[in-house]
């Protein structure tokens, strides 16, 4: 016998916002309880639903609460994901088990982005995506599969500078998920604003991206549409500097023996080390910003079904 699907637990005002038809974006909780450490990661929560807010949408912290999928923390939830106190780190695979042990779990990309699809949520916003990893090719992120199988629109600044970006850019070409430049020709570099890396196409406002995605939709395409742009160039990081603290990083990671789900925070930890903490101040303006494009696009969203809806119906 099929089970139906659940519906994650909402809190009020996304309840409110959702039922009302607004606009609504999602936002990781994996970046708040394993990613930024205190006290930048309430700074990171704060900054991005404020830019959520002001940009006319509501924003929606997914997690798994106490063996709940959620949509939106309570405040004394939030709290202790911000206190890390017994959160778990969750992506795609883990939610059932999570659910059954009644846990806590900060939601990765991938499973953001499956949490969305259980609530029909069409914009994400995060900082960048995880992707191929530079030593060892064969581990890639359940991201990169997600976002092949996922129809929402992931705003963040390209994936993470500590992979191997052209390879990740390679698979998501050969998944089919779309990677638009808002602004930009190339994709960005998650801490700095060039890689070298060209992108098939750019957009240049919300509205054409509302558009291009409607006409991703309307071919049944089931994807993810991934768009990038830089981190705010008054916080970005050159180019040559982050080469440099991954390669720095890299090399303490082999030394020390880090190795799997460990190496991804050893090497962000290291190189915001290695910049004097510069690489977390682009970190949270990244976040913001992008929080703020992603509550634009879905603004424009729903001012393009509004137009479709209001406009005649053409003549066979």
């Amino acid at each position: 016998m099929s089970q139906r699907p659940l519906r994650p637990r909402r809190t009020a005002s996304i309840t409110a916002a959702l039922e009302r038809g607004g606009a609504v974006v999602a936002l990781e909780s994996s970046v708040l309880a394993q990613g930024l450490l205190p006290p930048f990661n309430r700074e990171a929560a704060a900054r991005m639903m404020r830019a959520v807010e002001q940009s006319g949408a509501t924003p929606a912290i997914t997690a798994i609460v106490r063996g709940e999928p959620s949509l939106g923390l309570e405040a004394a939830d939030l709290e202790r994901f911000l206190a890390r106190d017994g959160v778990r780190k969750v992506s795609a695979r883990d939610l059932g088990i999570a659910m059954a042990d009644g846990a806590d779990g900060a939601t990765t990309v991938a499973a953001t982005l499956a949490l969305c699809q259980l609530c029909d949520i069409e914009l994400f916003a995060t900082g960048g995506i995880g992707g191929v990893h530079r030593e060892a090719p064969f581990d890639e992120s359940a991201d990169l599969v997600e976002l092949a199988r996922s129809p929402v629109i992931v705003v963040c600044a390209g994936a993470k500078s500590i992979l191997d970006l052209p390879a990740t850019l390679e698979r998501l070409e050969t998944l089919g998920v779309p990677v638009v430049g808002y602004g930009t020709d190339e994709l960005p570099g998650f801490f700095s604003v060039t890689t070298g890396l060209r992108l098939a196409a750019r957009l240049d406002t919300p509205a054409a991206i509302a558009r291009a995605w409607r006409a991703h939709r309307a071919l049944g395409r089931s994807s993810a549409m991934l768009v990038v742009q830089p981190p705010p160039a008054e916080h970005a990081l050159p180019e040559a500097v982050v080469a440099q603290a991954t390669a720095q990083a890299l090399a303490a990671a082999r030394e020390a023996g880090v190795r799997g789900a460990a190496v991804t925070p050893f090497l962000l930890a290291r190189i915001q080390q290695l910049t004097n903490g510069r690489s977390v101040h682009a970190n949270l303006a990244l976040l913001e910003h992008n929080a703020r494009l992603a509550g634009q696009i879905a603004v424009a969203l729903l001012a393009l079904s509004s137009t479709s809806a209001g406009s005649p119906r053409a003549e066979p």
